[in-house]
């Protein structure tokens, strides 16, 4: 019987039908490996076609000129071997029911002139870009030959590898760079008035549209209004689209704002603590006043307001990029009746901000997307079922409990307070971070889906875990908060989960000592400076929190800035005394013998946690494996090896910060990998 639901209408781009209105639109996962998409890449965009979407859009800035160098992952289309590696790809992506395309583009400025080749970037303007810090030569008559000519190659290369059509990239890049005021002003050598400056940016659309014949799908991706007082307005990007229509587009997917900075970035792809859909809305008006279809993807991460924008002709087609990241499944299930079973988005951003933190984009909660070569997204039932204890509720130990009870064993989870979520509680006490609990609750509802006995209240002890006659123990019992710091004073300083928690309510002058470098020191220096106290932030760092991504700080960057918080950078805190009413906190420096002092009411220290590892050291001895676990079997997610002669009856690991301090990603990725192979 056919479906009445909007998302899963089919719908004809040219001649390409597609199966249903969902789109996971085109991003960089910095999943290549020597520019090429190869099996990491293919894997990850066919789960996406398995899991039921109607378009996967790879290549998220993949680059047409060697001038262009990669500068998050980006694939190479201007070399030959490209073909190949797409075609399977493309195959792969076909046989599942979807469709593929992929964004071509000239990165311009936004690169290093310190990559690649080495050879100087173009743009109209002399002007440096502030996220990659270079300076472009402004490009000559030459230049633009050259680079008009590479991208119809690569528009050529995918015609070629059977994709079904590209998208041209126009936000942020060489292409917008002309036909936009702020970048492409009076005085440089292509700018002027309208014409001059969309001169450049037809020329490649034509080119394009020569180049991969009249039923080859073009697409562009493109801000319809740069939301600055110089930049690009809604009714010239209109008047340039018509033009480029004409030119040979076929679709639209519309961006609202500009990407040069940190800032710009944060508010073109929204993180959590923002609106839902800000831009949906905008797209709707674009939608009315062009005659080419219109995609938009921004903090769509909800079925509810993908189908919204559909039913009401707001859109043609929907970016639910990454609510796919967190759920490459996302469209099977809502064909199947089961939308609560949806892995949540949470709008962490971690998935961008891990590109540059460790080169290769990651869930902050689903750490089988991009290892889709050794992890899977559903797990099959395991050959025998046994009998499981895990302890501790927090994320390692209920994804640890979710897989468990997925492959069919019998699963009992102990949790000695009286609800799940561990340190993700804490930190979703932070009112802009609220959604994070989606963590916690999606894997209590599996949980219990899939049979697993949850006991909160539940004080684990020896005796607690032995009485349930388990074949495997896993230990999942957290950290605790380490507020030390090295120096005389140590008694008197409260930590982080102090304040997050409520149990303190730091007033007047507050120092807060960040010795981590991630989200808990932000969180409680912006929870505390909300709440009206005077705060001075101090790191030994060169750099405020180095683990936080640019995603993510300008929201804390523009909370410090309206409450006047004070930072401070290369200071350690060595040491703290009473003095009068308050504490005297003592700041010392790694560049300087100077040692200079802060007359506060508190202060607070940040500095990981130590784990609590009690338990897992008592039950050891007891184990048949003595807690070791075998690397091999862990890295190639194979069972734990049992030894012949063991005394024990159980094996135990532990995982997450029961093991050392790290984060949610980490503690999910341990339990997964672990459990998948029990």
């Amino acid at each position: 019987m056919p479906s009445h639901d909007p998302l899963l209408q089919p719908f004809r781009l040219k001649h390409v039908t597609l199966r249903n209105r969902v789109v996971s639109t085109s991003h960089e996962p910095a999943y290549a490996e020597d520019g090429m998409p190869k099996d990491r890449y293919r894997l990850y965009h066919h789960e996406k076609a398995v899991g039921g979407v109607g378009l996967t859009m790879i290549g998220g800035s993949a680059v047409v000129s060697p001038d262009s160098p990669p500068a998050f992952g980006n694939l190479l289309l201007y070399r030959d071997e490209i073909v190949p590696w797409l075609r399977r790809l493309a195959d792969d992506v076909h046989e599942a029911g979807a469709a593929v395309m992929c964004q071509v583009t000239h990165l311009g400025r936004r690169t290093s002139n310190f990559t690649g080749d080495w050879l100087p970037l173009v743009h109209p303007s002399p002007l440096r870009e502030p996220a990659h810090r270079s300076v472009p030569k402004v490009a000559e008559a030459w230049d633009l030959d050259r680079i008009v000519a590479d991208y119809a190659s690569a528009a050529q290369r995918c015609r070629d590898a059977g994709l079904d059509g590209i998208e041209l990239q126009s936000y942020g890049h060489l292409f917008d760079a002309f036909h936009s005021p702020a970048t492409n002003r009076d005085q440089d050598p292509f700018g002027g008035g309208f014409e001059e400056r969309t001169a450049f940016p037809r020329r490649v659309v034509q080119a394009v549209r020569a180049a991969v014949g009249p039923d080859f799908v073009v697409g562009l991706r493109m801000s319809m209004d740069e939301d600055s007082a110089d930049g690009l307005g809604r009714e010239e990007a209109l008047r340039a689209l018509g033009l480029y229509v004409g030119d040979g587009v076929d679709f639209l997917s519309v961006i609202r704002g500009s990407i040069g900075s940190d800032a710009t970035l944060a508010r073109v792809i929204p993180s959590m603590g923002t609106p839902s859909a800000p831009f949906l809305d905008f797209a709707g008006e674009i939608r009315r006043a062009t005659s080419v279809p219109v995609m938009h993807a921004s903090r769509i991460s909800d079925v509810a307001t993908a189908r919204h924008a559909i039913r009401e002709g707001l859109l043609d087609l929907v970016g639910m990029t990454r609510p796919q990241m967190a759920d490459p499944h996302l469209v099977a299930k809502v064909a199947a009746g089961e939308e609560d079973r949806i892995r949540p988005c949470v709008g962490a951003n971690y998935c961008l901000d891990a590109i540059y933190r460790s080169g290769e984009a990651t869930c902050i909660h689903n750490a089988a997307t991009g290892r889709e070569q050794t992890l899977l997204h559903v797990q099959p039932a395991a050959p025998r079922r046994r009998r499981a204890v895990v302890v501790g509720a927090g994320p390692a130990g209920l994804e640890a409990a979710r897989v468990l009870g997925e492959r069919g064993h019998q699963v009992v989870l102990l949790e000695a307070a009286d609800h799940p979520g561990g340190q993700v509680r804490l930190a979703s006490a932070s009112v802009r971070r609220r959604d994070l609990i989606g963590i916690v609750d999606w894997r209590v509802s599996e949980a219990k889906h899939h049979g697993v006995d949850l006991r909160c209240g539940t004080w684990a002890d020896v005796a607690t875990v032995l009485a349930e006659e388990p074949d495997v123990v896993v230990v999942a019992t957290g950290g605790l908060p380490d507020p030390t710091f090295g120096g005389e004073g140590e008694h008197l300083v409260l930590d982080t989960w102090d304040v997050m928690s409520g149990a303190v309510h730091p007033q007047g002058r507050v120092l807060v000592y960040d010795d981590h470098g991630a989200e808990p020191a932000l969180d409680a220096t912006e929870l505390l400076a909300a709440r009206g106290a005077l705060v001075e932030l101090v790191t030994p760092e060169r750099m405020l929190a180095p683990d936080v991504g640019s995603m993510n700080s300008p929201a804390y960057l523009r909370a410090f800035a309206e409450h006047d918080v004070t930072l401070t950078l290369a200071r350690r805190l060595v040491g703290v005394r009473r003095e009068g009413g308050g504490l005297v906190a003592r700041l010392g420096s790694g560049y300087t013998d100077l040692v200079v002092e802060r007359h506060v009411d508190h202060v607070v220290v940040e500095h990981g946690t130590l784990p609590n590892d009690e338990l897992y050291h008592e039950l050891v001895p007891l184990s048949s494996n003595r807690g070791a676990v075998d690397h091999p079997a862990l890295l190639g997610v194979r069972p734990q090896p049992v030894a012949p002669d063991a005394a024990g009856t159980f094996q135990l690991f532990r995982i997450g910060d029961a093991v050392t301090s790290r984060n949610i990603h980490a503690a999910v990725y341990d339990a997964l990998r672990l459990c998948s192979a029990v």
